[in-house]
């Protein structure tokens, strides 16, 4: 059963609505219950919420009956409405109710480490929103009695996703974004400061430094103060010109390839190649260290690699738009693979990593074909049949290829404390990885 709050009211069931014959206010005190689901809401604070503070001498009478028919209605589908000493409760289940995933992915998006996650899971929790809370059950007072920290949680979403834009270059997006709500909210200064960061990096100083003088002046006008001091410093460094507002720089150890950054090349093998970050396995992770941040960067490093045919990365990267979530899944799968083969390349012996990478291999060899290339040379390749997992089915190919090659017993990691990249050591003499720096900055510590 889903349950969708955010925006006009709607039950599904396998995908058919349900409930559409109800009534308003059995609808209305459904959602109230759906908000607190696992909680008893007391029958006088339900009262409360459907009179607003009018009831009828029957409204207790009312609510029992309007239970009822909500218990009767929802028994086919497995949701129960419970009594629980004076209120009512619908308990947490294998039903979903959007507002409540729109919480969960707010605060997996805060505690994601990599701006693109971060972005990838506030688009999909803002995704949620179809409109006002309960559009079409409550009005204006009752939404901002029941939804006050919902609406709060979703402004405070918009800003923080637009901050994690800003830090992978997508300041066009971010303007798009924030235009209608700067205008709705001048007294949110974070959402301002976020906009005109926006703006200047888009080569727009004038319409960054105008928005300040609007949001000054209605301020000013409304409620009698000036911008903050953090809002007023901004406005300094943009007509001074400040350099270090332009667009961040790059992820360190990074080219960027299309639009997308991906590793610099330091180990000559792909498989290992898909084991290595910007900043390595060792020691704290920097700021965009994990490559592996969107579906984009992989099919684009994949196509970079040679791993498949670059007329395919268009393609596959379309057909990720028009399926998020299996591209999701599809993502998380690599990231599974990429530790999974870490492990097993450092450790020979780690027979649990080898198991779930031959897993992958075997998969990826079911959708291989094999086919003759321009130089006559027949070749096996993934095949497009793999859909949105072409990459995963590909460097698992390569993988398996290294693992089934005595050069495997030849990888080796950097023993930086920051790095950790894997290479391959077929002469026996090499120490460092081919970034050199690491054994630079060993050395000149005095080891």
């Amino acid at each position: 059963m889903e349950f969708q709050l955010l925006g006009p009211f709607a039950a599904r069931h396998e995908g058919r609505q349900v409930l559409v014959g109800s009534r308003r206010q059995e609808r209305c005190l459904l959602s109230v219950l759906l908000l607190h689901a696992g909680r008893a809401v007391p029958t006088e604070r339900l009262i409360d919420l459907l009179w607003n503070g009018d009831a009828p001498a029957s409204a207790r009478g009312t609510v029992h009956t309007y239970i009822g028919r909500l218990r009767a209605a929802l028994r086919p589908y497995g949701v129960p409405v419970e009594t629980r000493h004076d209120g009512y409760a619908v308990e947490q289940g294998p039903h979903t109710i959007d507002a409540r995933e729109f919480t969960l992915l707010v605060r997996q998006a805060a505690d994601a480490g990599d701006p693109a996650e971060r972005v990838r899971l506030y688009d999909q929790a803002l995704g949620l929103w179809r409109g006002p809370l309960l559009a079409d059950v409550a009005d204006d007072q009752l939404r901002i009695r029941l939804g006050g920290s919902l609406d709060e949680l979703r402004l405070s979403a918009v800003e923080r996703r637009a901050e994690a834009q800003l830090t992978i270059g997508l300041h066009d997006r971010v303007v798009a974004d924030l235009t209608p709500l700067v205008e709705e909210h001048p007294g949110r200064e974070r959402l301002v400061a976020t906009q005109m960061t926006a703006l200047y990096r888009g080569g727009r100083q004038a319409d960054a430094l105008e928005l300040y003088r609007s949001t000054r002046k209605a301020l000013m006008t409304g409620f009698g103060i000036e911008p903050g001091a953090e809002l007023q410093t901004l406005h300094d460094r943009m007509v001074r010109g400040d350099h270090r507002l332009d667009r961040p720089p790059g992820p360190v150890y990074a080219v960027r390839v299309d639009d997308q950054w991906l590793p610099w090349s330091t180990s000559g093998h792909p498989a290992l190649e898909f084991c290595n970050t910007y900043a390595g396995w060792g020691g704290d992770r920097l700021p965009g260290s994990d490559w592996l941040r969107g579906y984009a960067t992989l099919a684009v490093w994949a196509g970079h690699m040679d791993l498949i045919e670059e007329r395919l990365v268009t393609r596959l990267r379309e057909q990720a738009l028009r399926h998020p979530d299996e591209a999701a899944a599809t993502l998380a799968e690599a990231r599974q693979f990429r530790t999974n083969l870490y492990a097993c390349l450092t450790d020979p012996g780690d027979a649990r990593a080898f198991k779930a990478v031959a897993g992958t291999v075997e998969n990826a060899a079911r959708h291989s074909v094999f086919s003759r290339g321009e130089d006559g040379l027949g070749r096996w390749q993934p095949s497009p049949s793999a859909g949105l997992r072409l990459p995963v089915c590909a460097v698992a190919r390569s993988a398996g290829e290294l693992l089934a090659d005595p050069r495997r017993f030849t990888v080796r990691s950097c023993p930086s404390e920051d790095c950790g990249w894997l290479f391959l050591d077929t002469s026996g003499r090499r120490r460092w990885c081919s970034l050199a720096t690491c054994g630079a900055k060993r050395t000149s510590g005095g080891h």
